[in-house]
Formats: C-alpha cells, structure tokens, sequence
C-alpha cells in the first residue's frame, strides 16, 4: 500500500468461496496456530483485560421511541474486536446484526461482515462477507477438539442440535476423524431434523445419518458428541442434559452452546477443556454471580464452582496448553473430556486472514478506494 492512498479488497460471500473460505481442513490448522499465539500471549481482544468476546447492543422489551428496535429472539448487534500476531499479524473486527424474525424474509438469523486493518495506521485491508467464515470457524475450533482428543478410531458422531454450527462441525470431523461412519442427530422440530439429516446425507453419501428422539440415545455408544442448541438461558436447570451413566469411556463431548452435566461428575470423574481459559475467567468477572445463568456453556459452570469453593483452577485444562506440550492430551484413555467452546474473534481475524491473503493471491474481489489523499489530516 502506497500511503496516503488507500485501497481495500472486497470480498462478496462468492469471492469467499473461491478464495477457500470451506477449507476445513486449512481452517483447522488456522486454528491450532492461533491457539498456540494465544496461549503465548500474542494476541488482544476487547476489555480492559484483552479477552473480551465483544460488545454487544442490546434492546428493551418496550420503547417509547417507535423507531426503536425491541427485544425479541436473537434480537440484537455486536462487535467483536481483535489483534493476532504471528504469521497472521492482523487487527480485524467481526460485526453482525441478529434476528430471528430475518428468517421470514429468506435471510439468515445473523448477517455478518469482517473488517480487516493494518496494525499500525489502521488502515483497512479487507471489507469481506463473514457468515461463512464465521460458521467455517466455528466448526474448525471443536474441529482442532475432535483432532486432538477423540479416539483415532472414531466411528460415531453424534449431534446435538440440527443447525448451521453442526454442520460446519461435521465437516471438521469428518476432516480429522475420517473413520467416522455413523452420525446420530437430535433435534428438537422433526421438520429441522429431517431437513439436516437430508442434507447431510447428500454431502457424505459414504456415511449414516441417523435421527433420534432422545438425548440418550443420541449419546450412549458416541465417540463424539457435538452439541450446538439454541437454548433460552436464565435457568440453567432447563439446559440439556446429559447423564454420566450414557457416555461412553473415552468420549469426547464438545459444546458451543448450553449443556448440563451433574455437578458430582464435572467435579469429580470429568476432564474440563477450555478454548481460552482467559475468556472464561473474563466471563466470570464480568457476569458473577451465576455467571452459568447468562452464558450456558459447560466450562462456565466450572468458573462458578471454582467461585463457590468447590472446584480448583487446576481441574481446568486449557488447549493452549495441550497444543504447546504443556499438559498431556490425554491422561487416561478412558477419561471423558468436556471441552468447552466459546467463540473469539481472534478464530475470525486468523481466517479471515488467511482467505484475505489467498484472495490476493489469486486475484480475486473487488478494489476499492478510500481516498487518494484525505482531506482532513489532524
């Protein structure tokens, strides 16, 4: 770039895809990289502390202004800033509107784009489509899970909530753990499940897609569970749940969303696995008391029992950690992991990144200008 002119690509959601945005499989080492920079500290997010998932715009259920929006479900903006270093060497920042009201008018829930800026003037690089990157992403980080701790030879998978996340974390299974053959899906509304199962059948022919009626069964005989619901929080003993008795020894159970185990086994007999230890700890000191109640996901529990006495922070193992060969991946062949999966920005910059780059490479997207010479210069 050639300053004071400044030019930046933008990438359309089709661009995206010719760029390599569904690249499972380089999305998951984009991945494991990051972790291994984050856990070194070569990273920032928001917050005061560095590690906050972002800001979010929030609306009241009622408004005596008539323009303004209210609540309703999915219903709101949030910006989720970051810096990586490394070979990424990027700031970036994701925003997004949500409502699940888009839904009706044939759009997804969320519409999301990813700013890309140079790290020193701020300049921006990269105006992309991220809705794809974002799902891409969020299936690679239970992705770089399923590599590291499933059994190699994995053969059933199973989903627990039938939505767009899943379907992105099949893809990353199916990646690293190509012995899977059978893939048991709970869902809620068997219109949705029906549709998923179909789908998903048509994309992997070789392998068995199978509805369920029941958590059980979803679950017992899973070398994997995978679970992504869309559940109402404020009273964590509505969360799903799974019982100890139906998990099987040595699997892996990754969750993006709201799960509910017995506290005797989380404190006990299972092994907690954090993305980033540090967002869960931001959590919790943002969020407390009960910070379970506002954010469901399992290892947030674990931050509240540490909180109450119950638990150490020593019986948190977080993956930056296992990534650098800090703590062993596994420390029995039958422990069961309950890896907890929050989403960061950071995931967003580093494959945004990547596909940006590639994008250059070959060509592909839209130059525009910003300016040539700007006209108010402080």
């Amino acid at each position: 770039m050639s300053y004071p002119e400044i030019d930046f690509l933008y990438l359309n959601e089709e661009d995206m895809i010719k760029a390599g945005v569904k690249d499972m499989k380089g999305c998951i080492e984009a991945m494991e990289e990051m972790f291994r920079l984050m856990k070194l500290g070569d990273y920032r997010m928001g917050g005061a502390n560095g590690n906050s998932h972002g800001s979010m715009v929030m609306f009241p259920e009622k408004s005596p202004f008539p323009e303004m929006p209210v609540d309703g479900p999915d219903r709101r903006f949030m910006a989720m800033p970051a810096y990586l270093g490394g070979k990424f060497d990027m700031a970036g920042v994701k925003w997004y509107g949500s409502n699940a009201e888009n839904r009706k008018k044939g759009l997804p829930r969320s519409i999301l784009m990813l700013i890309l800026n140079d790290k020193d003037t701020g300049a921006p690089k990269a105006f992309m489509s991220a809705n794809i990157l974002s799902a891409y992403r969020t299936g690679a980080v239970p992705g770089v899970g399923f590599k590291h701790f499933a059994r190699e030879d994995a053969d059933t998978l199973a989903i627990i909530g039938p939505g767009v996340m899943s379907k992105t974390a099949v893809a990353a299974a199916l990646a690293v753990r190509p012995t899977i053959k059978t893939v048991k899906v709970k869902g809620r509304g068997k219109a949705s499940l029906n549709l998923f199962v179909d789908h998903m059948q048509k994309l992997y022919p070789d392998v068995t897609f199978l509805p369920v009626e029941t958590m059980e069964e979803a679950v017992r005989d899973a070398d994997i569970v995978s679970a992504a619901t869309s559940t109402p929080t404020g009273d964590s003993a509505l969360y799903p749940y799974i019982k100890e008795e139906w998990i099987k020894p040595g699997a892996l159970i990754e969750s993006t969303a709201a799960l509910r185990f017995d506290d005797d086994f989380i404190i006990h007999r299972a092994r907690t696995v954090t993305d980033n230890i540090m967002l869960y700890e931001a959590w919790e000191e943002e969020m407390k008391p009960n910070a379970y109640n506002t954010i469901p996901i399992p290892a947030v529990h674990v931050e509240d029992l540490i909180a109450e006495g119950k638990m150490s922070t020593n019986q948190i193992d977080d993956l930056g950690d296992i990534l650098l060969g800090r703590k062993p991946v596994h420390r029995d062949p039958d422990e069961i992991t309950i890896y907890s999966v929050g989403g960061m920005p950071t995931e967003d910059v580093a494959w945004g990144t990547e596909v940006y780059r590639n994008a250059v490479k070959k060509g592909i997207g839209t130059r525009l200008n910003l300016w040539d010479q700007p006209q108010m210069v402080v």
